[in-house]
């Protein structure tokens, strides 16, 4: 198949106005998606962040399942806000049309094989590398067991963090941004509002509350604002494909919680975060130059499914 020559296909839209809460959203959408899944998570969180498990103003104590809180103290709350505030917003603005187009780049698994080898391998490999480094050069092999629960976890992770945020950050709002103000501004403004999201975890467990220093969601910040940037570019070369999104996300938590622990065990909970963020800044600033900061968009008059479809290897210009 060849690239089709047409520029990126218009979001339908329904109605572009109106009076009361509807009128307003169908005004403005991205304003009311990331109002939504900010307040509608939070709320949800709120429970969490009061418990023994956070604040420890409510006596009560999440229990602990598959060995984390965070499964009934976090996911609700991460399923209620991007996801279902994408698919509330999209509803009211956009029809079934739009619903059909947002649930199809949820759907677009048929993307180049190549695209997957680059989002399983290059995730690890970076946050070896930067492992290596923050650990001075210290790492253990990790146990058979280990490394048998890397793909399990992985794809837990991708029904749970994946499926709850990808949705919404990318799916709804970055598709969006990017047709709007393009692709630069849209990963620049998007990152830290990804970030945002997370700010009121760094309460509870989540965030290594009370014994997180104060430099921890500042780190965290900027990963956000950097490792968005990587995720916009597979998403825009993969034709808008949000299981490589996912599997990009997901990545870097599966590592973080499976492999870096065992791996590099001299590393603290701030050692490894930083070493993180500094692989992702990294990425990042290479991906800017080197894309000259389009990341992957379609210049005007190519469509990024078309493009996917018939150009997805690794040869096809950024």
């Amino acid at each position: 198949m060849t690239i089709t020559d047409r520029p990126p296909a218009p979001i339908p839209t329904v109605r572009s106005g109106g009076v009361g809460p509807l009128g307003a959203i169908r005004r403005h959408p991205l304003l009311a998606f990331f109002l939504l899944a900010n307040g509608m998570s939070w709320l949800a969180w709120l429970p969490y962040i009061l418990s023994l498990n956070g604040l420890g103003v409510w006596g009560i104590e999440f229990p602990a399942v598959l060995g984390s809180s965070q499964v009934l103290g976090v996911l609700p709350g991460a399923y209620l806000g991007p996801i279902g505030s994408a698919l509330l917003v999209t509803a009211i603005v956009d029809g079934r049309a739009g619903m059909r187009c947002w649930a199809g780049r949820l759907l677009r698994w048929n993307v180049n094989w190549r695209w997957y080898a680059i989002t399983l391998l290059t995730v690890p490999a970076a946050m070896l590398i930067a492992g290596l480094v923050f650990s001075g050069g210290e790492i253990h092999a990790p146990s058979m067991m280990v490394l048998l629960a890397y793909v399990p976890v992985l794809l837990f992770q991708m029904i749970t963090t994946g499926l709850a945020e990808e949705p919404g950050w990318r799916d709804f709002a970055l598709t969006r941004m990017q047709r709007m103000m393009g692709p630069l501004r849209s990963a620049v403004l998007l990152g830290p509002l990804w970030g945002l999201w997370h700010l009121p975890l760094f309460l509870t467990e989540w965030g290594g509350w009370p014994d997180a220093s104060w430099t921890r969601p500042v780190e965290f910040l900027l990963f956000c604002f950097s490792f968005n940037i990587v995720i916009s570019w597979v998403f825009n070369r993969t034709g808008e494909s949000l299981p490589l999104s996912m599997l990009m996300h997901t990545g870097v938590n599966t590592f973080a919680s499976v492999l870096a622990v065992e791996m590099f065990p001299t590393l603290d909970a701030e050692s490894s975060l930083l070493s993180m963020t500094a692989a992702a800044v990294v990425a990042a600033i290479v991906l800017l130059l080197a894309t000259r900061g389009r990341l992957g968009y379609p210049s005007p008059g190519l469509n990024p499914v078309g493009r996917d479809r018939g150009a997805a290897a690794l040869g096809s210009r950024p």
